[in-house]
């Protein structure tokens, strides 16, 4: 039986959950051999193991037929959670960890977008201000490091929040249609595809002991438990309320790759931040002051 929270403990519940999923940057830059593909194939394999374990006792043994029964719009969402680990995790070993986590914020916006294209759903005109305001930022933080900043790692990255978009719009709408998406078995989903799917790209292998505990970590503790809790504290919160909450994760993994792996952010990637997160919070602000 999952715990029931209130709205204080769900609160600080949320921000140990932003807190765990900043880690995944600084855990990344203490791997000693295992890069790029092999990386995302250990800590999605890890992810499963351990949604495998955790899911039946949250949810009991039915998870496994809403895994079997799901429909389209769950397996859809299954490979949208698949592009996210994916692309995550390789985006960390083509760029810092600033640049792929500030690139990630813009995803409420591009929900938005995704929304509004696709279902239709009106989008205010303070979120078109806030799309302008964090496009500005993102393009100002790649501009004042062309040099330097990786073509590749930005394309990467991105395919992050459009996933992600494409998911949170596909959830919205099956709800609408009365066809519910339940979005943590279709986690599990997600990491067994994208293990599957990484697996022939990681051989050979080359993870040392040290390596292995450390991912083992996070597929555990950086995203399977984080992203059940997260599930929990959207039971008490307002959408407005996590969305907000998440953006910490932007905040802890930078100063966390900062002091733990000496990856010191560009004043260009903490102005660029700055507009993007100071967009997301004014809109989100604003849309909660509206909905009071």
């Amino acid at each position: 039986m999952p715990m029931r929270l209130s709205h204080n403990r769900a609160v600080f519940v949320m921000v140990a959950v932003a807190l765990m999923w900043s880690t995944a940057g600084v855990v990344t830059r203490q791997l000693e051999s295992a890069r790029s593909f092999e990386i995302t194939f250990w800590r999605a394999l890890f992810t499963a193991l351990s949604l495998l374990v955790i899911l039946p006792f949250f949810q009991g043994p039915a998870v496994f037929r809403k895994v079997a029964q799901g429909g389209r719009a769950f397996w859809i969402s299954g490979v949208c959670w698949s592009v996210m680990f994916t692309a995550f995790m390789v985006a960390l070993t083509l760029t810092s960890v600033a640049i792929v986590l500030v690139t990630m914020a813009i995803g409420p916006l591009l929900t938005a977008l995704v929304a509004r294209i696709f279902i239709g759903h009106r989008v205010p005109l303070r979120t078109w201000v806030a799309i302008v305001v964090a496009g500005s930022g993102i393009v100002y933080m790649y501009a004042a490091q062309l040099a330097q900043a990786s073509v590749l790692g930005t394309l990467v990255t991105l395919c992050v929040p459009l996933a992600g978009a494409v998911n949170w719009t596909l959830t919205q709408h099956s709800h609408a249609q009365g066809h519910d998406v339940d979005l943590i078995p279709a986690v599990l989903v997600g990491a067994i595809i994208s293990a599957l799917a990484t697996l022939p790209l990681a051989i050979p292998f080359s993870a040392t002991s040290h390596d292995l505990a450390l991912l083992a970590y996070l597929g555990l503790g950086q995203l399977a438990v984080p992203c059940v809790l997260s599930v929990m504290c959207a039971r008490v919160l307002k959408a407005p309320e996590i969305a907000l909450l998440a953006l910490l994760e932007v905040v802890f993994g930078i100063l966390l790759a900062w002091l733990g792996a000496g990856e010191v952010p560009a004043p260009s990637v903490l102005t660029g931040g700055a507009l993007v997160i100071g967009a997301l919070v004014v809109n989100e602000l604003i849309g909660w002051r509206l909905r009071q």
